[in-house]
């Protein structure tokens, strides 16, 4: 099975039905699977052989979602990249996958002459690729092997440079098989899709619904973090499996209304992953929607989703932090050292081939978490061995932002630290200004700009003469985190 037989098959059996439903339109799977052939056609005339990779510029749109598929019907590897990010970055993507196009959204076709100062692969509307191929000439879907390459996805880098996790068909369904197994899955539900295209929490928003012949509905970017809109939306759309950051549910809890009233009427399943979700809410809506699934879903996108726990009316009596539970979509997961508390590694079909341009993976994936076991088996999220983050479920290296700081004329040195849990969590620039220099926090703000997503865009700045150091001579992140919170810096 290919990740792209599953819009065909779904198109055969029931082609009226609802698949997309978009702020460009909806898409039937008939429609879909017509769309997806034609892209497949556009990019085949471009002359694209498969296994060379196309880089997606783009929001949530339907139109996106069908080019994700022609890449796939035409054996080339995706390369979803959100529009939130600025050019540059996506010209440094495209260079590091070697992309042999980019592919952009329409909607930002504004921006398509400053992609083009930064790149050197071709540049391409999904309109224009649409208009290159009238109608699917009826080519045969590419015959993938089960362990190629699908898709890269671009996470941060601790050197400065985005790094591509590559996942093959096999990586993919392995979890989504499980997924949709799991939460019983249907045609006639209806998911949702918080999460940007390039974020993996949007391979089970997508494949599991085109698995199932359900429907999937992206949820425009703007209204990502409005809650009231939020809340609307999953009502008014009758969604029946919501799944999201916990960022998202606790500000619709807080601030969107999400618990005024009955539970929506049509959701029964409610997952979230990306970060920890604090006890108290989690006890707060398990009490409010008693009918409704819970799942927290953990792993990094090296490995999909591969530990789940289901939430239960004796969580209401918890009082530690919420488990991350036990192995799913086929995983096997250990602690190193053996015993209670260690490294989380982790083996099986969900483990990525590897980052693009490097060696490929062999053996088990060490997550770089540490977890520890409850008396009951299930595994408990204690921290990160590194400095890697979570901002409203997004994976930031901060390395990757104090790198593109340091580029700024303006800034000798510079550590970035996060201060503050949840939604009150911000990035804070702790800067040595260059000699004779001055930097203000606009001067940051722009420079993040150019260089990254919103998402790490810092919040804050502190100068100081000196950054405080561990005995080894490293940034003590710990130390100026701890100084920030005294207001001493």
């Amino acid at each position: 099975m290919r990740l792209h037989q599953l819009v065909v098959d779904a198109a055969r059996r029931a082609p009226d039905a609802p698949a997309v439903v978009a702020p460009d339109g909806h898409f039937t799977y008939g429609r879909l699977d017509t769309l997806a052939g034609r892209y497949a056609a556009a990019l085949r005339g471009r002359g694209i052989p498969p296994g060379e990779r196309a880089v997606v510029w783009t929001g949530k749109s339907g139109h996106a979602v069908a080019v994700l598929q022609g890449a796939l019907r035409s054996g080339i590897v995706y390369v979803p990249v959100t529009a939130a990010n600025p050019p540059a970055r996506v010209a440094r993507i495209a260079a590091d996958c070697g992309a042999a196009l980019i592919v952009v959204d329409p909607e930002l076709a504004h921006r398509r002459d400053a992609l083009e100062k930064e790149t050197t692969a071709p540049v391409v509307t999904s309109a224009d690729l649409l208009q290159e191929a009238a109608e699917d000439a009826g080519h045969p879907l590419h015959e993938n092997g089960p362990n190629d390459p699908a898709y890269i996805l671009y996470t941060s880098g601790s050197t400065g440079d985005p790094k591509g996790v590559c996942l093959s068909h096999r990586n993919a369904l392995a979890f989504v098989d499980w997924a949709v197994e799991r939460l019983h899955v249907t045609a006639a539900d209806r998911l949702s899709n918080h999460a940007p295209l390039n974020f993996d929490l949007s391979v089970f928003d997508l494949y599991a619904a085109f698995r199932a012949g359900a429907s999937v509905h992206l949820i425009p970017s703007e209204l990502a973090y409005a809650p009231a809109e939020l809340v609307r939306y999953l009502r008014q759309r009758d969604i029946t499996v919501w799944y999201s950051v916990p960022s998202a549910l606790t500000l619709m809890m807080r601030e969107g209304g999400l618990l005024a009233g009955p539970p929506p009427p049509a959701l029964r399943a409610c997952v979230f992953a990306g970060e920890p979700f604090p006890i108290g809410q989690v006890k707060e809506l398990r009490g409010a929607w008693p009918g409704v699934r819970l799942l927290n879903w953990y792993g990094p996108t090296e490995t999909n989703v591969c530990t789940s726990y289901e939430v239960t009316g004796a969580d209401l009596r918890r009082t530690g932090s919420l488990p991350i539970g036990t192995a799913a979509s086929g995983a096997t997961v250990v602690l190193d050292p053996p015993g209670d508390e260690g490294e989380i590694v982790v083996s099986g079909p969900t483990v990525m081939l590897g980052y693009w341009g490097r060696e490929p993976q062999t053996g088990p994936y060490r997550t770089g978490d540490i977890g520890r076991r409850d008396p009951d088996g299930n595994l408990l999220y204690v921290g990160r061995v590194d400095h890697m983050v979570k901002i409203r479920g997004h994976r930031i290296e901060l390395g990757e932002i104090e790198a593109a700081l340091s580029a700024h004329p303006a800034v000798a040195d510079v550590a970035v630290v996060v201060v503050g849990e949840g939604l009150a969590a911000r990035l804070h620039a702790v800067v040595v200004p260059s000699r004779r220099a001055t930097v203000t926090l606009v001067d940051l703000k722009r420079q993040c700009a150019e260089l990254l997503p919103t998402y790490m865009i810092v919040d804050a700045l502190h100068t100081v003469d000196a950054l405080t150091l561990t005995p080894n001579g490293k940034k003590n992140r710990a130390a100026l985190t701890a100084a920030i919170e005294r207001s001493e810096l």
